[in-house]
C-alpha cells in the first residue's frame, strides 16, 4: 500500500482522494481538514427554501474537470445549467447608474459603455502586433496595451473584480488569464485567437458552453466526494509540522497525534501550507507565505418578488473597484439557477470587500446589512426589508496572482521536490476556479500513482 495524508479537506484533497482511489487499490488515503466542516470555501446553506453558496456559485464547461467529476460521482441527473436569457443580461454598476453589458458584437456597437474612441480602440487591436520579450506583465498593461485605456478602465476592471476582486495593475495576466496571453503568442492577437478557436466546418459541434451546478447548490459536490472515499475525511484535525526519516513521512497533528505517510499532499491555503512546512524548510514557508489574498463578506438575501422594483431577470451586476462602492457585485442567484429561492421570492448575493476594499468585509453585521441595503436601494431601488439573511465572511478568500506569480509557483515546485514525496495542492498555484481545482487534482493524481509505479518497480528490481 501507498500511503497518502492529504492535508486540506477542500475541493481540490476530496477530489484527489477520489481520484487516487479510483486510480488504484492499492492507494489507502486520508484526508484532514482543520476546520469543523469539509469543502473550505465551496458549500451551500440551505435555509427556509433558499440556498446561498458559502464560494464559488459555479463552474463553466470550458473544462470538463468538474463536468466529469459529477458524472463520476453519479450527479449528472442533478447537474443544472445557468438560465441562458438571464446570463446574457449582464450589467455594470458605475458613475452612471445600472447599464447593461453588451452581449454580442451589435450590442457592443450600439452600447454607451465606451465612447467611440473607447470601441476603435478595442477594433485596432486586430491590427497590433504581439509583445515582444518574455517578462511578466500586469492585466492592466496587457489590456491597455491591447484594447487602450477606456476600455481597461471600464470593462477590464469589472472584469478582473468580478472573477478576482483583485487590482488588475498588480495581477499577473499570464496567471490569471493565460488563454488570452497564449492568444496574442500565437495568433498575434487575443480577437483573432477567439475567431480562430470557433468552429469552421459546416454542422461541426461547437464545445459544451455556460455555468453548471447541481440542483441544491455545490454543497451535494462536497457530500457526494466524501461519502465515496474509503476512509472517512477527519474533520477539526490540524497540523502542526511534518517530518521525515527513512520510513518515510510523519504527520504531526496539533493534538500530538501522529500519523505515518509515503506521500503528504498539502491541499490547505498557501499560509497554512507555510505554517506547517515552517520546520522542515524556512524559505519554502516563506515563499509560500508571500502569496496574497484578499477579504471577502458574502451576503445571502431573500426578498418577496413583490419588494424587488425592478425586474431581476439578468445575472446580476458588477460595481468596478475604482470606484470604491461598499459592494463589488450582486449574483440574482433565483434568475440564475432554478430553486434557489422558494415561489414568489427572489434570491440575492452580495459580494464586498475584495483588494481595495478589505475593511468592508470585517464589518460588524449590523453595518455590513446596512451599507448592502444602502447599495441595494441605490442600484435597484429595493427599500423593503429582506426575509432572509446570512453572512459568511473570508478573511483569506481568493488567492491574488501578483506579478511574479509564474516564477513563485515554479521556485515552490521545485524546492518542494527537495522533500520526496511532498507535494502542494490547492487555488493558490495554477487557477483560483473550482475547474482549475479539479483538472490539477487529476493531473496530481497521475504524478503520485506514476511515481508509485517507479517505487515499486525499484523495489522489484532490487529484491532480485
Amino acid at each position: 500500500m501507498t500511503r497518502v495524508v492529504i492535508v486540506g479537506g477542500g475541493i481540490s484533497g476530496l477530489s484527489l482522494a477520489y481520484r487516487l482511489e479510483q486510480r488504484s487499490p492499492r492507494f489507502e488515503v486520508q484526508v484532514l481538514e482543520k476546520a469543523p466542516r469539509l469543502g473550505g470555501k465551496v458549500g451551500t446553506i440551505a435555509s427556509g427554501g433558499f440556498h446561498v453558496e458559502t464560494g464559488p456559485n459555479g463552474f463553466l464547461a470550458s473544462k470538463t474537470s468538474t463536468l466529469d467529476l459529477c458524472a463520476d460521482l453519479g450527479l449528472a441527473d442533478q447537474l443544472v445549467r445557468a438560465d441562458a436569457e438571464a446570463s446574457k443580461n449582464r450589467y455594470l454598476f458605475d458613475e452612471h447608474g445600472l447599464r447593461r453589458l453588451p452581449a454580442g458584437p451589435l450590442d457592443f456597437l450600439r452600447s454607451d459603455l465606451l465612447s467611440w474612441r473607447g470601441k476603435l480602440d478595442i477594433a485596432r487591436a486586430w491590427l497590433r502586433g504581439a509583445k515582444r520579450g518574455h517578462g511578466d506583465e500586469s492585466i492592466a498593461d496587457f489590456a491597455r496595451r491591447r484594447i487602450g485605456p477606456e476600455a481597461t478602465r471600464v470593462l477590464v476592471d469589472a472584469i478582473v473584480t468580478g472573477i478576482h476582486a483583485g487590482d488588475p495593475e498588480l495581477l499577473s495576466a499570464a496567471s490569471c488569464f493565460p488563454r488570452f496571453v497564449d492568444m496574442e503568442r500565437v495568433h498575434g492577437s487575443v480577437l483573432r485567437g477567439l475567431l480562430a478557436g470557433k468552429p469552421k466546418m459546416a454542422g461541426a459541434t461547437p464545445k459544451r458552453t455556460g455555468l453548471w451546478s447541481l440542483r441544491n447548490g455545490l454543497g451535494t459536490l462536497i457530500e457526494a466526494l466524501a461519502s465515496r472515499l474509503r476512509s472517512r475525511p477527519v474533520v477539526g484535525v490540524g497540523v502542526a509540522g511534518l517530518t521525515r526519516d527513512r520510513d518515510g513521512w510523519t504527520v504531526h497533528g496539533e493534538d500530538q497525534g501522529r500519523l505515518p505517510a509515503d506521500v503528504v499532499v498539502l491541499a490547505c491555503p498557501a499560509h497554512e501550507q507555510a505554517a506547517i512546512v515552517a520546520e522542515l524548510d524556512v524559505a519554502l514557508a516563506e515563499r509560500l507565505r508571500s502569496i496574497a489574498y484578499n477579504r471577502i463578506a458574502v451576503v445571502g438575501l431573500g426578498y418577496r418578488r413583490a419588494d424587488v422594483p425592478m425586474d431581476a431577470a439578468g445575472f446580476g451586476y458588477i460595481a468596478p473597484q475604482r470606484l470604491r462602492r461598499d459592494i463589488l457585485g450582486v449574483l440574482w442567484c433565483s434568475s440564475i439557477y432554478p430553486g434557489r429561492a422558494p415561489e414568489g421570492a427572489v434570491l440575492l448575493r452580495i459580494m464586498a470587500g475584495g483588494w481595495q476594499r478589505p475593511e468592508v468585509a470585517g464589518w460588524d453585521d449590523d453595518r455590513l446589512l446596512a451599507a448592502v441595503g444602502a447599495e441595494l436601494r441605490l442600484a435597484m431601488g429595493i427599500t423593503a426589508a429582506p426575509i432572509f439573511q446570512h453572512v459568511i465572511r473570508w478573511s483569506r478568500a481568493i488567492p491574488q496572482y501578483h506579478l511574479g506569480h509564474a516564477a513563485k509557483v515554479a521556485w515552490i515546485q521545485e524546492r518542494a521536490g527537495r522533500h520526496p514525496g511532498l507535494l502542494m495542492a490547492g487555488n493558490a498555484f495554477h487557477g483560483v476556479a473550482l475547474n482549475d481545482c479539479t483538472e490539477q487534482a487529476t493531473i496530481l493524481a497521475e504524478k503520485i500513482e506514476a511515481s508509485a509505479a517507479l517505487r515499486e518497480s525499484g523495489a522489484r528490481a532490487n529484491a532480485s
